[in-house]
């Protein structure tokens, strides 16, 4: 198989997400899959093994979640990717789409009782609410607020309300409060400027009012199970390094712990009466998503740099197969630099047959508190698969390294991340592993935005940029994103343009515009309610207005695409743009 027909295999190959299933109906689950083309809702009787496609859109569908009895599949309908837009749900069996009646909005958490009631975040210019709707009935704002919030969860009676908030200011690091359903607060968890509390999720038992709360109290992620009515707190400390998810199991009397570090991930359970912790095998890698099923087996979705995803169970079996397997690609190799701020984590992909030192490009992650892991990455391996090595860096701001390595962009947003990813291009070219003629940087949201501000801070660094759905000015991006990430930039940068011009001017490529000179390619979402056009227009507009004009695709839809032959459109267009600007360069 060519090179090219073989990275276009793994985009074209079926993949599905873990399902999730109906806490009281558990034969009856929703998952995600692309074997139409684009990414949808499915439903599946695992009683019968009959599957349903939920959802057909030409732009796909994102967000999906199945209530407690296992009677509807709610999905959100928004626009073309643009994320606006109000929740439907639709009989199990299927039917018609019945829409939540409020007006629409950006989607702020949604919880699903086993009453038919339901808690729906939902944010727009006049701020962030919090609604409950019941079945036949108006529903009722029980929260609202100018900063952030979202809901967490909803108890399974429900009769309580989690919701994480930035009351205080900071959305990076919110506030939990557990309410009523009419509103009046049952408790309040803050514990302090920069330690955040997130991730809750009441116990899955009918008036059980526990919260299992992820805290940062001791420098990174951990679990702790709240009592929000008597304010009694139980901290679970557990003896390994890296950061840790949690879920319940169904009894509430264990939870399902998810360990990552250094990019792999580990499952262990840890038994809340005497707090035993035992390992779960699985193999080495990352686990993307996990939950327990009533027998008290773990469903988990699995795949490393070298190996396609599987959804498999604790007990050897594997869960859910979409199809066809895709090609496998090259292992990957960890490397620790000295960079400026401490030691950083990278990730290195080579390419099989070629001599070094490769062709390279540097792949940086969205967020910026995304991580670069081992997981299997289409993208990453269609660069190998067309003779580049691939450099990925766990730049500071990424988690997985603790609540102080994430934090660190305070003051130098985006030219903190650069100093980091200098640090490990730096030591590629000295090892011989990276053609320093020969460097493309790349990346998609955050990792565009960095791409865009290394290629004008670091002009003759790079042979050529490609900057996917990118931040190009941050006071523009500002006027037009959605209030969630508003809320986000004045968290990283100290408050709104207005209240500090020079931190969004000094962090904002098109500050230096006027550096540029590396061919660059730039490719937008229309719809994007993230990284708007508009800034991205005006980025393009002061290039030109120095004489460097960007290559530029743009496609109709949002933060990214949900359609499998566009994505591998996005992808050609890369590669090709690349090949020709090293091309240029000989």
């Amino acid at each position: 198989m060519k090179a090219e027909e073989r990275w276009q295999a793994r985009f074209r190959a079926p993949r599905v997400t873990l399902p999730a299933w109906a806490r009281l109906a558990p034969q009856r689950a929703v998952y995600r899959g692309n074997a139409s083309g684009a990414w949808e809702i499915y439903a599946w009787d695992r009683s019968t093994g009959q599957t349903r496609q939920v959802t057909d859109r030409p732009e796909g569908t994102s967000r999906g979640a199945i209530d407690p009895t296992g009677r509807w599949i709610w999905w959100f309908a928004d626009t073309d990717g643009d994320e606006m837009g109000v929740w439907m749900r639709q009989p199990f069996q299927g039917g018609e789409d019945v829409p939540a009646p409020m007006p629409p909005g950006h989607p702020c958490g949604l919880g699903l009782a086993n009453n038919g009631t339901a808690a729906v975040g939902r944010s727009s210019r006049a701020g962030f609410e919090i609604l409950l709707t019941r079945p036949d009935a108006e529903p009722v704002t029980i929260y609202r607020h100018d900063e952030y919030a979202a809901v967490a969860d909803l108890s399974l009676d429900g009769s309580l309300v989690a919701v994480v908030h930035s009351e205080h200011g900071d959305a990076l690091h919110p506030a939990l409060r557990v309410l009523r359903a009419d509103g009046d607060t049952v408790g309040e968890l803050y514990d302090g400027p920069g330690r955040g509390v997130a991730g809750a999720r009441f116990a899955p038992v009918p008036g059980d009012r526990r919260l299992l709360v992820l805290h940062e109290r001791r420098g990174r992620r951990e679990p702790l199970v709240w009592d929000p009515v008597t304010g009694e707190q139980r901290e679970i400390w557990l003896p390994v390094p890296g950061e840790i998810d949690a879920d319940w199991y169904g009894d509430g009397r264990a939870l399902l712990i998810v360990h990552n570090h250094r990019g792999r991930t580990d499952l262990l359970r840890y038994d809340l009466p005497g707090g035993a912790l035992t390992p779960i095998e699985s193999p080495h890698g990352v686990i993307d998503a996990a939950t327990p099923r009533p027998d008290g087996t773990v469903e988990y979705s699995w795949s490393s740099a070298a190996h396609p995803p599987v959804i498999r169970s604790s007990s050897g079996h594997v869960v859910l197969s979409p199809g066809r397997t895709p090609p496998p690609s090259v292992p990957l190799e960890d490397v620790d630099v000295e960079g400026p701020g401490g030691r950083v984590h990278a990730l290195v992909s080579r390419p099989e047959r070629v001599a070094s030192p490769y062709p390279t490009v540097f792949l940086l992650h969205g967020g910026p508190a995304g991580q670069d892991d081992d997981s299997f990455q289409p993208h990453v391996a269609a660069w190998v698969d067309c003779g580049f090595a691939v450099v990925r860096v766990n730049y500071r701001g990424s988690t997985g390294y603790g609540s102080a390595w994430r934090d660190a962009l305070r003051g130098e947003v985006g030219h903190v991340e650069l100093a980091d990813v200098s640090a490990v291009r730096e030591w590629a070219v000295e090892r011989g592993i990276a053609d320093p003629a020969r460097l493309v940087l790349s990346g998609s949201s955050w990792g565009g935005y960095l791409t865009l501000l290394a290629l004008g801070t670091q002009p003759k660094t790079w042979a050529a940029g490609i900057a996917a759905v990118p931040i190009a000015d941050h006071a523009a991006a500002y006027e037009d994103e959605a209030e969630g990430l508003r809320a986000a930039h004045r968290a990283l940068l100290g408050g709104t343009p207005s209240e500090a011009p020079e931190r969004y001017a000094a962090s904002s490529p098109i500050t230096y515009a006027d550096m540029v000179q590396s061919p660059l390619l730039i490719l937008a979402g229309e719809n994007d309610p993230r990284c708007p056009i508009r800034q991205i227009e005006r980025y393009l507009e002061a290039l030109a207005d120095h004489g460097h004009e960007a290559s530029v695709y743009r496609y109709d839809a949002g933060h990214g695409t949900l359609v499998v032959e566009e994505r591998i459109r996005q992808m050609s267009a890369s590669i090709d743009f690349a090949v020709r600007a090293l091309a240029a360069r000989t």
